[in-house]
């Protein structure tokens, strides 16, 4: 990422300030707008999106400003490649209409050329600095629903102050994958992360979000081989601790990924069935987004739970389709 000069340059008080600063103004308010969206987004989707928004229009004044093109990472390019082939498939779509607007998701893309942009080692650290902030203070709300409010069973679980308790673990997930990432990597401020780890680690495994565990047993195997692959063998120690202090319900919760028998597994067995089905007769532009509710009573199989699921819950499947 690059470091503008121009952006810190101080602003005059007795006459017009220089070009360097008129230029830095846009480029400090992306930067404060992604800040706020990134630790918003943790408490409401709605409110991250307007404060995206300013970031992007923000960030769409300093290239004017600034007469450049915008940059982004090489592996951007698999991105713009996905977002295209996903407008190809909502234009095939049986109801192109309703694809179409549900590719405004799309824009959501456009956070790594922004990041790239505005985001660089001086800033880096205060911005991951107020997302664990938020993510603490996220934390502690789910702490306080599941112990106090009884969000402790599937019907019922932590989602702080989000609609859906699946967004809330999976943003957990990656702050407190920030977290590890900030206190194995850095050589210092490692003690804020180090004190917000445990009630980020406590609420994930309230959360019941066993997606969320296994992606943040994933993230933490990787970040330990990538720091030394000799701690991986603490691996073995966190599983313990989590075996010994967990609730029994939420033990109970991890032991079901193992269980064929149980529902929601037998449920996604059969959805991984109709969606290889879907692919088969749909290879090259799938059935378009948000298509996945309209079609799948076509392809269901005879024991599947749900009659209509808005998606297939699988990734990769979702992504073929």
């Amino acid at each position: 990422m690059t470091t503008y000069a121009s952006s810190m340059s101080p602003v005059s008080t007795d006459g017009p300030a220089p070009l360097g600063a008129t230029v830095g103004i846009p480029r400090q308010t992306a930067l404060v707008c992604l800040t706020l969206t990134v630790a918003a987004v943790q408490f409401s989707i709605a409110i991250a999106q307007i404060f995206l928004t300013v970031a992007l229009l923000a960030w769409a004044a300093t290239l004017v400003a600034e007469h450049r093109r915008p940059s982004a990472p090489p592996w951007m390019l698999s991105l713009i490649l996905f977002a295209g082939w996903t407008l190809v498939s909502a234009i095939f779509s049986t109801d192109r209409g309703t694809s179409l607007i549900d590719t405004k998701q799309l824009v959501l893309f456009l956070l790594v050329p922004l990041t790239y942009e505005v985001v660089d080692e001086r800033s880096a650290l205060p911005m991951t600095t107020i997302i664990l902030a938020a993510g603490a203070a996220s934390a502690l709300v789910g702490i306080v629903q599941y112990s106090v409010l009884h969000y402790d069973n599937l019907d019922l679980r932590p989602r702080s102050t989000l609609g859906l308790s699946l967004t809330f673990s999976g943003l957990m997930m990656l702050v407190l994958n920030l977290a590890i990432a900030r206190v194995l990597f850095m050589t210092r401020s490692r003690i804020w992360p180090a004190l917000v780890m445990p009630a980020l680690a406590v609420v994930l495994a309230l959360s019941f979000g066993r997606n969320a565990w296994v992606g943040w047993c994933c993230a933490v195997a990787m970040l330990l081989m990538m720091r030394d692959f000799r701690m991986t063998a603490l691996l073995p120690v966190i599983a313990a601790l989590f075996f010994a202090t967990a609730a029994p319900q939420v033990v109970h919760r991890f032991y079901s990924i193992f269980d064929r028998r149980d529902p929601s597994n037998a449920d996604r067995i059969a959805m991984m069935h109709a969606g290889v089905k879907i692919i088969r007769d749909h290879p090259l532009a799938g059935v378009g987004p948000n298509m996945i509710e309209h079609v799948y009573p076509k392809y269901r199989d005879a024991g599947a739970i749900m009659q209509t699921p808005p998606h297939l819950h699988n990734v990769p499947l979702q992504a073929a389709l």
